[in-house]
């Protein structure tokens, strides 16, 4: 019945569509035949190669929850028959609640034209019209296009780069499994068996995408358990009967078409879950960890250790705050990733630090940095957070979480691929990873504060303190300048002048404050409405039409899909990197490595093309790409050898060597 209305609501979209039918078309549609002279009696296959236009995508056979499959009608000459279409591996991307399997990246329908024994030789015209429909998250749109080509029957060969093109769409495709997988239903749980030798390849999230409805639950979250020779896949059963056929997707844009026949299909014994989330937990700890020397958190960190130090309380006391220092620092990280897990469960592209595509939210970094900054240059005393000697366990906690809040533009050594399995992991280990992030953040104060011979190990208090504060006061104001150029870049010279304005406002504000301080009066006055002014201020600044990112290598060209394809069509080796202007392992990876001379010439000797994908405003077609290599956000570096070939993910500290040794190869 669910598959019924499902289909009605898709009619009913495509009702509402149609006073939009005329308007240009959302994916670009060409008709390529592979060799131009067929031979008489033999096959000719035609691609339909399609590219969606950005934001929207195509489906698959099987559309999922909504959506309809393409069909085709073809116009051939007398006695040649046409094949099947036959699609390539899907994507998953869920609107709403539905799951859709979908093409958002550019794809081929591959058809096989049986030429008749008897085809006199001589030019003759194919023609097609497909009918499909065209979808972004909040419109669909029917649309019909008719794609012809000439052939000349006859033998010749394929031309090297055409075949070269074809094996690129052929590898899309679905291989057959070559033998056969078995299903059963248990209770509401349907349970799949596919055999699978124990020591072939398999991607990190392999998944079945049934050909038909009603047989699963397709917007339910499927498990994934390799057990000896055989790979079990399990769900949300729906009404499954009958031999059941799908695609199992092993890899990135690879699968293997399968048939399963009902019968007995036991659990899998499944590897110990805590054995991954435990992993990420320790990549997230280590990752959290080496924070601590980013120049916006050093700083915060050095003087809280320094100000406990000094302050001669007691070792209880001493324990007190780095319990509530840590607890704020993880309840920002637990937070934050609570958000990024809701997002991403409604269908959103978001990965870490997404909170930081949004310009307003660069501002008031910029004006919390600022503040910071001033304090530590003697401007003005602000007893909440503590940047120094003074106490409390509820200052611990915001001193803590603004560390925290602080440091998500960082990225570094184990944070990727341990946020990256957070992503996959149910949420409660997910939640665990992000708290272990929070916990390698706030470790060392931690331990000073826990470990009394670290504690005395400090130097001790005296006037050079106020120096110390003085000189940590300017990796605050190089991190201010930092956002200061993020926010230009996502803003404009506009949303800049006014975010300066408002850290100008706001300097004031804290300056008068100051003054009154030594005049021993109390600083709100002066300092909150200066704060609030600045905020409103903050809170109007809209992004606004960005540049392309400039090219760090001659040559390097913005990535998309389309061309990545293209320039693995051509047999070129692709060197694909993604950064944002908020990432500031990104930028160090970019001066230190990726923009040298020496990484310049091996990718020209190489002949190594350059892809750069800019996501400093989160664009959700390349959040969605990051994803699919198990990374939650940027940096992600990803090199492609010449010819076929999976790609292979980079460290996220890249090196010159590095570079020029994968452009030797």
């Amino acid at each position: 019945m669910g598959g019924i209305v499902t289909r009605l609501l898709s009619a009913v979209l495509l009702l509402l569509a149609l006073p939009v039918y005329a308007q240009p078309k959302h994916v670009a549609l060409d008709l390529v035949a592979e060799g131009a002279a067929p031979a008489a009696g033999g096959d000719l296959t035609l691609a339909i190669a399609a590219t969606p236009a950005a934001g929207w995508h195509a489906y698959w056979k099987n559309p999922g929850d909504a959506g309809i499959e393409a069909t085709a009608t073809w116009s051939l000459p007398p006695g040649w028959r046409a094949g099947v279409l036959r699609y390539p591996v899907p994507e998953r991307l869920i609107v709403a609640g539905l799951m859709n399997y979908v093409y958002e990246r550019p794809f081929a329908y591959l058809v096989t034209l049986a030429v008749p024994p008897g085809q006199r030789a001589g030019e003759v015209r194919v023609e097609v019209k497909l009918d499909y429909l065209v979808c972004t998250r909040e419109v669909c749109v029917p649309e019909s296009q008719t794609l012809r080509t000439r052939v000349r029957v006859g033998d010749a060969a394929v031309p090297a780069d055409l075949r070269a093109r074809f094996d690129t769409w052929r590898r899309a495709l679905p291989r057959p499994l070559g033998s056969s997988a078995t299903w059963a239903k248990d209770g509401d749980r349907f349970r799949l068996s596919v055999p699978y030798p124990a020591d072939a390849p398999l991607g990190e999230r392999p998944y079945f995408y049934p050909a038909a409805p009603g047989t699963i639950d397709m917007a339910a979250p499927q498990v994934a358990t390799r057990d000896g020779d055989r790979l079990v896949i399990e769900t949300k059963a729906k009404a499954p009967n009958g031999r059941v056929e799908g695609v199992l997707a092993t890899g990135t844009g690879t699968g293997l078409a399968l048939a399963a026949a009902p019968g007995a299909v036991a659990a899998a014994e499944a590897a110990p879950p805590w054995r991954t989330a435990a992993l990420a937990f320790a990549g997230a700890l280590l990752g959290g960890l080496l924070l601590n020397v980013m120049p916006c958190v050093f700083p915060i960190l050095s003087l809280k250790a320094l100000g406990l130090a000094r302050s001669g309380e007691s070792a209880a006391h001493a324990r007190a705050e780095a319990v509530a220092y840590t607890a704020g620092v993880v309840a920002v990280c637990l937070a934050l990733g609570a958000m990024l897990l809701a997002l991403r469960a409604g269908g959103s592209a978001a990965g870490w630090a997404f909170q930081l595509q949004d310009p307003r939210v660069i501002g008031l970094l910029l004006l919390l940095t600022a503040g910071i900054a001033l304090n530590l240059a003697g401007v003005f005393e602000l007893p909440m957070p503590p940047l120094v000697d003074r106490g409390g366990r509820g200052s611990a906690f915001a001193t803590g979480a603004l560390a925290a809040f602080v440091a998500t533009p960082c990225s570094g050594p184990f944070m990727g691929a341990a946020l990256g399995a957070a992503l996959v992991l149910p949420a409660a280990a997910a939640l665990l990873v992000f708290a272990g992030l929070g916990l390698g953040i706030a470790l060392p104060f931690l331990l000073i504060g826990f470990v009394p011979a670290l504690r005395r190990r400090l130097p001790r208090p005296g006037a050079w303190m106020a120096t110390l504060r003085r000189v940590l006061a300017v990796p605050m104001f190089l991190t201010a300048l930092a956002l200061a150029w993020v926010l230009g870049r996502q803003a404009g010279v506009d949303g800049m002048t006014l975010a300066l304005g408002a850290v100008l406002v706001f300097a004031l504000g804290l300056w008068a404050g100051g003054r009154r301080q030594l005049a021993g009066r109390r600083i709100a006055p002066a300092a909150i409405p200066a704060a609030l002014l600045a905020i409103a201020m903050v809170a109007t600044i809209r992004p606004a039409a960005r540049a392309e990112a400039a090219a760090a290598v001659a040559g390097a060209e913005r990535f998309s899909e389309a061309r990545l394809a293209a320039l693995r069509a051509e047999g070129r080796p692709v060197f694909a990197y993604f950064t944002a202007d908020w990432c500031l392992s990104c930028k160090v990876n970019e001066k230190a490595a990726i923009e040298t001379d020496a990484v310049r010439d091996a990718f020209a000797r190489g002949k190594v093309a350059v892809l750069v994908g800019d996501w400093t405003d989160g664009d959700p077609a390349l959040g969605r790409f990051i994803a699919r290599h198990d990374r939650a956000g940027v940096p992600l570096y990803l090199f492609y050898p010449a010819g076929v070939g999976e790609p292979r993910v980079l460290p996220q500290v890249l090196t010159r060597g590095m570079l020029t040794e994968l452009a030797r190869r």
